[in-house]
């Protein structure tokens, strides 16, 4: 895909890996809109990257429609390119999760997701051409200590990018996932203050380079699911 001049819809753009992706996505000449639930740290954002903002909370399930439809207006219609970013965590051991937790990150990183790509998927159809990445993660293909909760909704994450590859393909809408390990990005954090980068952990630019080169293969190919990694993080 060329992505000079195609339509991105990125959620959680503000910090991180969606900020330094619309940043890449827009030097490549793209038409990008972000979103996010803050909207002080989406204008920081815009001014960035050069993207294009919307402030709502993907966790908010019964105006999922009508804010994807807003998205839509801003694009003009046209979505050659949905990254579904946004995501938070919830770590407790599993004598201490309630349902409250499992809601919590559920409602951004499962249903969220999936209620606004509902909504744009028949504008991707009428298109006959688009690709949709999915930001899973490490935790995806792996549990651990303390992931009830977290891996639980990326591991639906992969279940649903498997599902929309094998409903999706014979409309030549592309579906992939990209899982990074750890990243040095303000997630999980109370204040939503960034870390500085470590030599041996990846950053936010690591993600956005893997995001623009998975979109940049030719359509008639696509990758599934890529597994990112700091080479060294010990």
């Amino acid at each position: 895909m060329d992505l000079k001049g195609k339509h991105i819809l990125l959620t959680g753009g503000s910090l991180g890996i969606g900020k330094a992706t619309a940043k890449k996505l827009v030097e490549k000449g793209a038409k990008v809109l972000i979103t996010g639930r803050h909207a002080q740290r989406l204008q920081q954002a815009a001014e960035f990257s050069g993207a294009e903002t919307l402030v709502f909370d993907i966790s908010d399930l019964e105006n999922s429609a009508k804010n994807a439809q807003k998205c839509l207006e801003i694009l003009g219609g046209k979505v050659d390119v949905l990254i579904n970013n946004a995501g938070i965590g919830s770590f407790e051991k599993i004598e201490d999760i309630n349902q409250a937790q499992f809601l919590e990150v559920f409602n951004t990183n499962v249903f969220g997701l999936a209620l606004l790509t509902k909504e744009v998927i028949p504008t991707m159809k009428k298109q006959a051409s688009a690709t949709i990445i999915n930001i899973g993660s490490s935790a995806s293909v792996k549990g651990f200590a303390r992931g009830s909760v977290y891996a639980a909704s990326k591991f639906a994450v992969r279940a649903l990018t498997q599902c929309w590859q094998a409903e999706l393909r014979s409309f030549n809408i592309r579906v992939c996932q990209l899982n990074p390990s750890e990243v040095t990005t303000a997630f999980y954090n109370q204040e939503r203050l960034e870390r500085d980068d470590e030599v041996n952990k990846l950053s936010p630019n690591e993600i956005a380079h893997s995001i623009v080169s998975v979109l940049e293969m030719e359509d008639k190919g696509f990758i599934t699911e890529l597994n990112v990694w700091a080479t060294n993080p010990f």
